[in-house]
């Protein structure tokens, strides 16, 4: 197959205008293309009226040989990737333990599919409840403020990713053959095909529900075993603080599942876990993340700056926006996690603290825009206590919310035209927050450090210069995004082992090597990749 990349054609095209397009570009004659495939399509909105569509196409012809000869010099011509996942090992018919991966977010069940794929029968060790029983949680606690502290947003089946957009986008490669996987995997058990070539694709809360049961059935299908309410108490090791090996892992319940081969998979908020391993000695670092609020606009203001008349094109659908200001101070200011058409949720994991993040459905239809709006912080200049230390600021400035809030898990407002005045908000405007179980208004500079207010006041005005209206009075600030990554690294070595516990595989967000759902699986897809290799090697030496 040829690869061809930049064709651009009108919002409106029609495959036909994509053919032709693909003929003149290549010299080629209409019975010379037997086929062609889109293997990506994004969009061009640089001049908003004559917003263009971008494929990148897959082209199946007779004279492709002559064409890479033809076009050598043309970079956006070439000889399309290879990117066939291909299983780097099958497990032996003798093993000494099964693989134990703890938590079920994207990075623990990609982990375990793999492992499960390959026939090494995995444990998976779930603290929270399976995705529909935490969704009945989660919403129940969002409507009537029953909290429950190992079924929520951050903890169940699925992770934090389940109560999120549902973005799969991130920084790997078209050709890499992980995040291809990772996106078959999705559609084989129930994502929409389009996520194989849309520029930025989503899935959706309720979608995403779906999937992930698909995929434990997958999972148990092939032998392993997925244990729910199983949370982690201690880990077993053995040998000297220099060279330990892991040899398993205790429940709450006392009871000891022994194996060699452990993927701690847990998300960014499993804070009770990272206490117990920083006692155990596991190496842990620090490392920078963010901090800030959610913001709220009509979601028809960012359209209509984003698109102009084509706003509401249903091929173009909700607009997004990244937004990026580094302050007089110092400090830089961005955009984070942007919801089109989606709604402000509540996603604590811990009672007696206020965390905000944003959610979308599929289609994106909600009344509101909203993101993050945040600061990043590092562990040199803001939380130089040690490995926890973020931690610790994290859970400071959650409690601070859960208090303006006035204690009932509300959250922390204001209206931006306010907090730019330095004034209270006592009224809502023409923006109605989306945040339940609700907001309380009041004064947002108490809620963080007064050098991020002092940044999040100067970038504001700035974004407005990039999106008109994005200063308006009416927008709401709702308080606090802490969770933007994990505050901490457990650092690991070339083999995926942590520095100083052999047979611990430090994985995903939470241990520090990813953000996002496709980068979380998709370390979950590398790491059980060693996890097989290294038993394997185990096996075969006897």
């Amino acid at each position: 197959m040829l690869r061809l990349t930049e064709v651009k054609l009108s919002l409106d095209h029609t495959e036909e205008d994509l053919r032709e397009a693909i003929l003149k570009k290549l010299k080629l004659s209409a019975h010379e293309l037997n086929s062609f495939s889109v293997f990506k399509r994004s969009y061009d909105a640089r001049k908003k009226d004559a917003i263009s569509l971008v494929y990148t196409v897959d082209v199946n012809t007779p004279r492709q040989k002559q064409l890479l000869k033809q076009f050598k010099t043309n970079n956006r011509i070439f000889q399309t990737p290879d990117t066939t996942y291909r299983y780097v090992a099958q497990a032996p018919a003798e093993l000494k333990s099964r693989p134990v991966v703890i938590g079920l977010g994207p990075c623990g069940m990609f982990c375990a599919l793999l492992l499960a794929q390959m026939g090494f029968k995995p444990i998976v060790l779930e603290r929270g409840k399976a995705v529909h029983e935490r969704s009945q949680d989660t919403f129940g606690f969002w409507s009537k403020r029953k909290f429950h502290p190992e079924s929520n947003a951050q903890f169940g089946e699925g992770g934090a990713g389940t109560f999120s957009d549902g973005k799969l986008y991130s920084r790997i490669k078209d050709n890499d053959h992980h995040g291809r996987k990772v996106l078959t995997e999705l559609v084989n058990n129930g994502a929409v095909p389009e996520i194989l070539f849309i520029n930025k694709p989503h899935i959706g809360t309720y979608r995403l529900v779906k999937i992930v049961e698909n995929i434990r059935h997958q999972i148990i299908a092939l032998g392993g075993e997925i244990r729910f309410q199983s949370k982690v108490a201690l880990i077993a090791v053995d040998g000297n603080p220099q060279h330990r090996k892991i040899k398993g892992v205790t429940l709450e319940d006392g009871s000891l599942i022994a194996s060699e081969h452990v993927v701690l998979a847990v998300g960014h908020s499993a804070r009770d876990t990272f206490e117990m391993l920083h006692q155990q000695g596991v190496y842990i670092e620090p490392k920078p993340f963010s901090i800030g609020f959610r913001i709220e606009h009509p979601q028809p203001l960012i359209d209509e700056c984003r698109y102009g008349e084509n706003a509401g094109h249903p091929i173009l659908g909700a607009a997004d926006y990244k937004l990026v200001h580094h302050c007089t101070n110092g400090r830089t200011v961005y955009s984070f996690c942007m919801c089109p058409g989606g709604q402000v949720v509540a996603a604590t994991s811990e009672p007696g603290r206020v965390v905000t993040n944003g959610m979308s459905q599929y289609e994106r239809s909600g009344r509101n825009a909203n993101s993050g709006i945040v600061v990043g912080i590092t562990p040199e200049e803001d939380y130089p206590g040690g490995p926890l230390a973020g931690m610790a600021l994290q859970r400071e400035w959650e409690k601070k919310a859960f208090e303006l809030g006035g204690g009932t898990y509300e959250a922390p407002g204001q209206l931006v035209g306010d907090f730019l005045a330095g004034k209270a908000s006592t009224n809502l405007g023409s923006v109605k927050p989306s945040y339940r179980p609700g907001v309380r208004l009041g004064d947002l500079s108490e809620s963080l450090p007064a050098w991020a207010i002092a940044a999040i006041r100067e970038a504001i005005p700035a974004f407005d210069q990039q999106i008109k209206g994005f200063a308006m009075h009416d927008a709401v600030l709702t308080g606090v995004e802490t969770r933007t990554s994990s505050p901490l690294r457990l650092k690991r070595n070339e083999a995926f082992q942590s520095l100083n516990t052999q047979g611990l595989y430090p994985a995903g967000e939470g241990a520090g090597y990813a953000g996002g759902i496709l980068s979380a699986a998709v370390d979950g897809i590398k790491v059980a990749e060693a996890v097989a290799l290294s038993m394997v090697a185990a096996v075969s030496t006897g």
